[in-house]
């Protein structure tokens, strides 16, 4: 079966009015439950990162930081501390975390983390674009073996890209708008031969960026051969999303995530990172997901 790591405390991570909101996971649980989807898929309870785990890819310094704020606040423009931010980003992690223990420990093969805060954007030492600490770093770290991080959320993973730029352990390939928030991704390939960017300008049509994708994942799993896939799953380059959008369909999600599992037949955690249009995330998950459930 295909994991489920969800949990009540994430939509206590809020700010009126900011669009990276409790809804958009309500909007995709509310679709999943309605097409029949949620009650096949196999509960993971998250747990919360411990320190030394998000110290695996974050600078103690960054901790402190945030431990130092007086919430709510602001971090910057973008980035928003409430009471309860940072316990849900604790458990964000940890969640993402969990589902990686158990899919590399038990006979599930994929899981569907429906976390927030998000995390691309993380770096090292800051938070920034909505995010607090980097969900999928730490997890590609924690796991210790050859991880490929598929990122095809609008916007380019620029915390994820930085923070193992100089680590061939991981290989990082992101399609993305650009030029574009954050003003990174520009480059094709960059470091140690371990990053691929693709980048797309704004009004790339769907079958270019699926073209494209298919030909970046191949390229990858021939020169990285990955043990275990990493998704950065962001759906706000779905072609109506008010913040990104790249032409994309509901139904591209689905082919993305099967051309993924073909040529990448590893064990895959997918994490949920951007996606604004609330009338159309369930639609783009569900495509995602039943993809993820396919044997």
């Amino acid at each position: 079966m295909t994991l489920l790591v969800t949990d009540p405390l994430f939509l206590l991570h809020a700010s009126p009015g900011h669009p990276e909101c409790p809804e958009r996971l309500m909007a995709i649980e509310s679709h999943l439950r309605k097409r029949g989807i949620w009650e096949r898929l196999e509960p993971c309870p998250p747990r919360d990162a411990t320190d030394e785990e998000l110290l695996l890819v974050h600078a103690e310094s960054h901790l402190r930081h945030l431990r130092s704020l007086h919430p709510p606040c602001w971090i910057d423009a973008d980035t928003y501390l409430n009471e309860r931010s940072m316990a849900a980003a604790l458990r964000a992690v940890g969640g993402v975390l969990a589902a990686c223990e158990a899919v590399t420990q038990g006979d599930d093969r994929t899981a569907f983390c429906l976390v927030r805060p998000p995390g691309h954007h993380a770096t090292r030492h800051a938070a920034m674009g909505f995010c607090l600490f980097n969900n999928v770093a730490v997890a590609a770290r924690w796991l210790r073996r050859r991880v490929l991080i598929v990122d095809w959320d609008v916007h380019h993973g620029n915390g994820t890209q930085d923070i193992f730029s100089e680590d061939p352990s991981v290989f990082y390939l992101s399609t993305h708008r650009w030029p574009f928030y954050p003003g990174t991704g520009g480059a094709e390939g960059r470091a140690c031969g371990n990053v691929l960017n693709l980048p797309l300008p704004a009004g790339t049509d769907r079958g270019t960026l699926v073209a494209r994708f298919e030909d970046g994942v191949r390229t990858a799993c021939r020169s990285h051969r990955p043990e275990f896939v990493l998704v950065s799953c962001g759906f706000d380059a779905y072609a109506q999303d008010p913040i990104g959008g790249l032409g994309l369909f509901p139904e591209d999600f689905g082919t993305l995530t099967r051309i993924l599992r073909k040529e990448a037949p590893a064990p895959l955690v997918s994490v949920l990172e951007g996606g604004y249009a609330l009338d159309a995330l369930g639609a783009c998950a569900e495509e995602h997901v039943r993809e993820l459930m396919v044997d």
